[in-house]
């Protein structure tokens, strides 16, 4: 555990927990020394990750099967931290989707789908955090949002959307809680190049970005990975490890001045 940043015994719940960064946030969150709620619409695996984060911690976790589209599923999940363990320190609004489509060619059911999940699922994410905070008069709400919440991105439209207007949430957010001492706080990772959310070989975004044709001139996968990292000056792809290492500095009383902020972990590549 980090003797600057730890967070030893709070309380965190994080939405799309299951896997991937989402499951590396809740195990840095647990080795931190919290008791993490993990909430995923795969219920499964997030089961699976639950008993594996508490047999390598030792920390008190447990999965609640969640879709954050729903808001009794995100209200009962809330409940139940409250109900285990009397208070929740930490959300982090992590569930998201990615579908890239040419605008033209675009399936409108799909992009709805995007906005469905990755901003009225952290609108309702919000709302809950905020309704078992406010009495403490304390919390630290974290979203993950995305380098594409900054900039445009062709054929990809809905998923910028989503996180453009998701970058003013945290900041409306931010302003309503300030009274109440609750923090919120956006982390803009860049691309997590070695994730399966980049690889997986039928749903992987290497194999979307490039049937898309959304990098001009690619034809292979590798031609698609090259363009990525040809335009981050540190020359390399965003790592789980660099994430959560922002989260936790944001959930820390180290950052206790910083709300409504949106914090790029781009490794240059986005500077505003």
């Amino acid at each position: 555990m980090s003797e600057m940043c730890c967070l030893r015994g709070r309380v965190a719940v994080v939405t799309g927990g299951a896997q991937g960064l989402g499951a590396a946030i809740c195990e840095r969150l647990a080795r931190e020394g919290c008791a993490v709620g993990i909430a995923d619409i795969q219920e499964s695996a997030a089961l699976e990750t639950a008993e594996r984060i508490r047999r390598e911690t030792g920390q008190p976790v447990w999965a609640q099967k969640t879709d954050v589209t729903c808001e009794d599923d995100v209200a009962a999940l809330f409940d139940r931290a409250i109900r285990e363990w009397g208070r929740v320190d930490i959300a982090v609004a992590n569930a998201a989707i990615l579908i890239a489509e040419p605008i033209i060619q675009a399936d409108a059911q799909r992009w709805r789908a995007v906005m469905n999940v990755n901003l009225f699922g952290n609108f309702l994410t919000f709302k809950h955090a905020c309704r078992v905070m406010v009495p403490r008069r304390r919390g630290v709400i974290i979203q993950i949002n995305s380098k594409s919440g900054k900039k445009g991105s062709a054929a990809n439209s809905a998923y910028a959307a989503s996180k453009f207007g998701g970058i003013g949430l945290v900041q409306s957010v931010a302003l309503e809680m300030a009274p109440y001492g609750i923090r919120c706080n956006a982390i803009c990772p860049g691309n997590l190049l070695d994730s399966p959310l980049w690889t997986d070989p039928e749903r992987g975004l290497f194999v979307q970005y490039l049937r898309a044709g959304k990098v001009p001139g690619a034809k292979t996968i590798e031609d698609v990975r090259q363009h990525y990292i040809s335009q981050v000056p540190l020359g390399r792809g965003c790592t789980y490890e660099d994430v959560c290492n922002v989260l936790v500095f944001l959930a820390s009383d180290a950052a206790s001045y910083m709300t409504g902020q949106a914090i790029n972990v781009t490794g240059g590549q986005e500077m505003r």
